[in-house]
């Protein structure tokens, strides 16, 4: 069999050697676009300290009077790449974890400019702590697939690292209304057994949909998400646990979410068998476990620290914008939702509360003796000669502090909210 051989015959040398270069060049980036289901950015802090020859050991450290870990599962749907990314700037902080996750509306190339431009951030690749999901699949808003959705965000985190102690759930229509170092000081005297998250039984929704109905997600065993089934036949109202509702939003802490992976009490699987047919399960399943868990039953705060105007109305529509900003920076909250992309109240809140410059991320305390600001070509040795276990509240965050340190105090939390929620 004859092969044929590239040859340069008749060709200029250095033209000859131009060829080859690019075909070269060009197989290169084909192979580091191959982008695996997580992307895993896991430059360790001990490499970080000798790549960059930095005299000091970069150590999370977790004792009692340090501040905690979370752990930020971001997701967003198609067109929503920038909001994620400002979102994940306006809170990073290398203490914490940090999961974004595009679903199935997304297109793969978006997906990909995603982890890439995550990857682009030289803070973020170097302490590792920000990672990609690659790979969609079906998840509806409204079925059991986005409940199944969150559980799978929290077991990757929990593979990531398990240092961390709170689990949050954000939209790419989160936004924060304190900086982290706020945030991490107001939790770091709380007990790391404490769950936040808001009960109610007064939304429109409630009044409108039955809990007994039978709901089929499709979106579960399909990789795009499709519109629910609604079953004309009902079940018969559960009397092995009670049913309690809420916001979608919370606070969750670890061990209360490695209780509803790991199960070793059959309810979490009871109950998640019972809510794979229910509309609108993630404002129901982690209220109900947590009420009818012996172990977790008053380890509850009913506030997830977000001022949402969908709480009281889901039928509203209205995106926060200026007239919103006083009420939202009173009430003392963490975060607020929703904003649309670039609103004018974003630049407000970057301008007056957060001190983040344009498509930089928020400088903290563990950066603070640098004048650099913080973008996508800064490196860790340039900007981190303090300790990342220090952090500096403001007056929001001394705010927040003193509001939970009242419910500790008060025993509020143990006094449980489920026997009033019923619904």
């Amino acid at each position: 069999m004859r092969t044929s051989k590239f040859s340069c015959r008749g060709l200029d040398y250095r033209l000859c050697l131009l060829i080859v270069a690019v075909i070269l060049l060009l197989f290169a980036t084909a192979s580091r676009l191959n982008i695996p289901n997580v992307s895993y950015y896991s430059t360790t802090i001990t490499n970080l300290q000798q790549n960059y020859n930095d005299p000091k050991k970069i150590l999370v450290s977790k004792a009692k009077g340090y501040p905690p870990v979370f752990a930020y599962w971001i997701f967003g749907t198609k067109g929503e790449t920038n909001k994620m990314m400002r979102l994940l700037q306006a809170i990073y902080h290398p203490r914490n974890q940090y999961l974004l996750q595009l679903d199935d509306c997304s297109s793969e190339s978006e997906r990909m400019n995603l982890a890439l431009y995550v990857k682009s951030f030289k803070v973020f690749e170097e302490f590792g702590n920000v990672n990609v999901v690659g790979k969609s699949y079906g998840m509806n808003k409204m079925g059991s697939s986005s409940l199944s959705a969150s559980l799978h965000a929290s077991a990757m985190l929990l593979k990531l690292n398990k240092d961390w102690d709170w689990f949050f759930t954000l939209s790419a229509s989160h936004y924060p209304l304190m900086t982290q170092d706020d945030i991490l000081h107001a939790f770091t005297n709380l007990p790391t057994n404490l769950n936040f998250i808001h009960y109610t039984n007064k939304t429109l929704r409630n009044e409108q949909r039955n809990m007994n109905q039978i709901v089929v997600d499709p979106s579960l065993h399909s990789e795009k998400s499709s519109p629910l089934y609604f079953a004309v036949e009902a079940r018969d109202t559960p009397d092995a646990f009670k049913i309690f509702r809420g916001s979608p939003w919370m606070i969750l802490t670890r061990s209360f979410m490695e209780y509803c992976i790991n199960g070793w009490d059959n309810l979490p699987r009871r109950l998640l068998m019972f809510f794979s047919n229910v509309a609108y399960p993630m404002e129901s399943y982690f209220h109900t476990v947590l009420c009818n868990s012996q172990e977790f039953k008053n380890t509850i705060v009913d506030n997830n620290l977000i001022y949402s105007l969908f709480d009281d109305d889901p039928s509203e529509s209205q995106l926060l914008d200026m007239s919103h900003y006083d009420t939202m920076m009173e009430i003392g909250a963490a975060f607020a939702r929703p904003f649309g992309e670039d609103e004018l109240v974003l630049e407000k809140i970057d301008d007056l509360v957060l001190n983040r410059s344009l498509n930089g991320i928020v400088k903290g305390e563990w950066c603070s003796s640098s004048n650099l600001e913080i973008n996508k070509s800064t490196k860790v040795s340039e900007i981190v000669e303090d300790n990342i276990d220090v952090v500096k509240a403001g007056l929001f965050g001394m705010k927040l502090r003193t509001q939970l340190d009242e419910i500790v105090n008060s025993g509020r939390y143990r006094t449980s909210e489920c026997q009033f929620q019923l619904v």
